[in-house]
């Protein structure tokens, strides 16, 4: 089954060729056969049948009383809520646990009929680069022999890859949806913050977070943008802007002023490979006429560090809640209140997870709080304010989406310091709040994908998604 194209789904279900019951069908199987890759943590069979077989006898009946994502089927990072389904963050200290509510986001397109096919594996907590860092196994990339899809959304990003459904929602915190899609050869968007609610996504960092789409096309990411975007009254941070009509892309842009870093393209951990196609990318669009200026950027070696501080710290915060006593997973080898927190949460939480909540704790603790979270807030400013000059003379920033293709699976394991500098060109986007777009430019001589990445500045997805679906037709 090829149906990779909403447009094309829709078209087939018009003229009576489909039914969204095949489609599930369809999807099912190949779920079935890529059990191999650990993408799935539940398949939502039954459920996802009945849905199918009603929205069909909906549309048979009257063809203009489905809603606008009729066909549509998608899988959901294990990180967003779904009321009475489980939800587990990837890891042991949420087993067990059923959401008591419906995400936001996830609502905004249920109300417009998509169907959920499953919920998939995730870095426990979104926290990694490779999804390895699950409880629950590491996802293995369809592409490549035991390579890595990317983190944290990496099994979303392999179950679009796979075939398994059309789209998948994720989140991104420093680059968790745009790194799986390069990875694995698809397009991943990032909103700017608040521009889609937090409301039902497992707090990582706050103030990083962002629901994010992993799909195969511009067209489709932009549609699930203009449906869950918007105000929501549980969610203070969402943005009340009003929300364009994102799926009305036009790919006959004007001419474009681009920035890009050319200290970003010769950085030593840059692979010579992504580097020449990244060039190359940039020489093209000389050529078609758009302004190409290479920029000084000299905080850019700060990103990673200040970065990891902030996002550690408010995972200290936010992960306090997981104690052993209100829900979830609870240590039975205990003899009081206090042997309760430590063992629940040591036997809870998986290596990682711990690494990030101590750095956290130590970062905010008395004595280094100013050394470390006061400076790392101090160079985020910095770092925002430098991103906002630049697009007041340019329309899009563009860099390559990771340093590296994926690699394979246990290489970076021992050096977690290696594995954070996967999000180098990513972490941008969610330290300053834009909008950002990951695509495919390439696969190198091993035939493993690779993207570009473009930004721009803040609630300025139309223009973005317009400029991403010119590139794409080329």
């Amino acid at each position: 089954m090829e149906n990779k194209n909403f447009v094309y789904i829709q078209s087939e279900l018009a003229s009576g060729n489909l039914t969204a019951t095949k489609l599930v069908s369809d999807y099912l199987s190949a779920i079935e056969s890529t059990n191999g890759l650990n993408i799935y943590l539940e398949v939502f069979t039954e459920e996802a049948i009945t849905r199918a077989k009603e929205l069909d006898e909906k549309f048979a009946n009257d063809n203009t009383s489905v809603g606008r994502l009729y066909g549509m089927v998608i899988s959901i990072k294990d990180v967003i809520c779904y009321k009475d389904h489980p939800v587990t963050g990837g890891s042991k200290i949420l087993a067990g646990f059923e959401s008591l509510y419906t995400a936001t986001a996830l609502q905004r397109l249920l109300d417009e009929d998509v169907i959920i096919i499953g919920r998939v594996n995730c870095d426990e907590f979104a926290m990694g680069s490779g999804n390895e860092n699950s409880a629950y196994g590491p996802t293995i990339n369809a592409l490549g022999e035991n390579r890595v899809p990317g983190g944290s959304s990496g099994a979303s990003a392999v179950s679009v890859q796979a075939n398994t459904c059309l789209a998948s929602l994720g989140s991104d915190t420093g680059g968790s949806v745009r790194q799986p899609a390069a990875f694995c050869g698809l397009v991943g968007l990032k909103p700017t913050y608040g521009r889609i609610s937090r409301y039902g996504l497992l707090a990582y960092a706050s103030s990083f977070d962002q629901i994010g789409t992993i799909t195969n096309n511009v067209a489709d990411a932009a549609l699930l943008l203009e449906i869950m975007a918007g105000p929501d009254a549980y969610d203070s941070t969402a943005s009340t802007k009003p929300v364009e009509a994102y799926s009305s892309l036009n790919s006959k842009t004007s001419l474009k002023k681009i920035a890009y870093f050319k200290s970003a393209l010769d950085h030593p951990s840059m692979d010579p490979e992504i580097r020449t196609a990244s060039l190359e990318f940039l020489e093209k669009l000389k050529k078609d006429g758009h302004e190409v200026v290479d920029l000084d950027f000299d905080l850019l070696d700060y990103l990673i560090p200040a970065y990891y501080v902030l996002t550690t710290a408010e995972a200290s915060t936010n992960l306090s809640r997981y104690d052993g006593v209100r829900y979830g997973y609870r240590s039975t080898e205990v003899n009081d209140l206090q042997e309760t927190y430590k063992k629940s949460r040591t036997e809870g939480f998986g290596t990682e997870v711990k690494r990030r909540i101590l750095l956290g704790t130590f970062v905010l603790s008395s004595g280094y709080y100013d050394a470390y979270y006061g400076k790392a807030q101090k160079v985020r400013r910095l770092i925002t304010e430098q991103t906002k000059e630049i697009f007041q003379s340019y329309d899009y920033l563009v860099m390559p989406v990771t340093p590296s293709v994926a690699w394979k699976i246990g290489d970076k394991s021992t050096d977690p310091v290696a594995a954070y500098l996967a999000d180098i060109y990513t972490v941008q986007a969610n330290m300053t709040g834009i909008p950002a777009i990951a695509i495919p430019l390439g696969k190198n001589k091993e035939n493993m994908p690779f993207g570009i990445q473009i930004m721009s500045d803040r609630h300025t997805e139309l223009d973005l998604l317009n400029f991403a679906k010119t590139i794409e037709n080329q």
